[in-house]
């Protein structure tokens, strides 16, 4: 831990402009204060990158955009579609300011934002090192995207303190076999989305939500795939599974 927050650091001192990487589903949950707070010190220029917005409304995009750009200036992509990379190549262009010389882009962000594949799709090829394994970016990486631009990859920055599964659930930082509460994980995600468009819900697993009721709407979910233990009970822990699943393959969407 202290390791990474000393090679963050380290980036934000070599870097001329910063990415702050936030997965577009839990943008609040993925911004790291303390980092943020680091980059002003160091009085660098910095944006927010919204990725994986194609798992996000466009709607919610565009507030959540609103929101943060009062922040700093906020791009929204998707490494998997490649949309919105042209826009943040000229972004970071832009907010350099910078002429004469190659522009060090410092890459930041929590563990499965998808800073590496955000490089990768800005570059239009691959060369950063990426994998669905949380961590997999284990020491500074120098990568040329080309037209004056050369990305700092660093590893995801877990803040001191952090110990909460929940969101490491939400963030796909661990899977369904290594958390302790699937079925507290499974709930979280289905109160988030029956708040921002509980219709996903419905249409996935074919139910009906009158109410909000996380508990009761993980029963439906089971009952109506037929997870159940004696006496017709529902099993709620394979129904939490198959929610936490769903969530981390990205069938599920706010």
């Amino acid at each position: 831990m202290a390791n990474y927050l000393r090679m963050s650091k380290d980036v934000i001192k070599k870097a001329d402009v910063l990415l702050e990487v936030l997965d577009a589903r839990f943008p609040d949950e993925t911004r790291n204060n303390a980092i943020e707070r680091d980059i002003i010190r160091a009085k660098k220029p910095f944006i927010i990158v919204l990725n994986k917005s194609d798992l996000v409304s466009r709607d919610s995009l565009e507030k959540t955009k609103s929101r943060l750009s009062k922040i700093a200036p906020t791009v929204f992509v998707s490494s998997k579609d490649m949309s919105g990379t042209t826009i943040l190549r000229h972004k970071i262009l832009e907010t350099a300011n910078i002429k004469g010389r190659e522009i060090l882009v410092g890459s930041l962000g929590y563990p499965n934002t998808g800073k590496s594949s955000v490089i990768n799709a800005v570059t239009g090829r691959h060369r950063a090192g990426t994998s669905s394994i949380s961590g997999y970016t284990k020491g500074v990486q120098l990568v040329n995207a080309g037209s004056r631009i050369k990305f700092i990859d660093a590893p995801g920055v877990i803040p001191f303190g952090e110990n909460d599964e929940h969101i490491q659930g939400l963030l796909s930082v661990r899977d369904a076999t290594h958390l302790k509460d699937p079925i507290g994980v499974a709930m979280t995600i289905i109160k988030k989305i029956c708040t921002e468009n509980k219709t996903v819900l419905e249409s996935l697993y074919h139910i009906t939500i009158a109410e909000h009721d996380s508990y009761e709407v993980l029963e439906l979910i089971g009952r109506q795939s037929n997870f159940l233990k004696k006496k017709a009970e529902v099993d709620e822990a394979r129904a939490a599974v198959k929610v936490i699943n769903d969530w981390q393959k990205g069938l599920l969407m706010v």
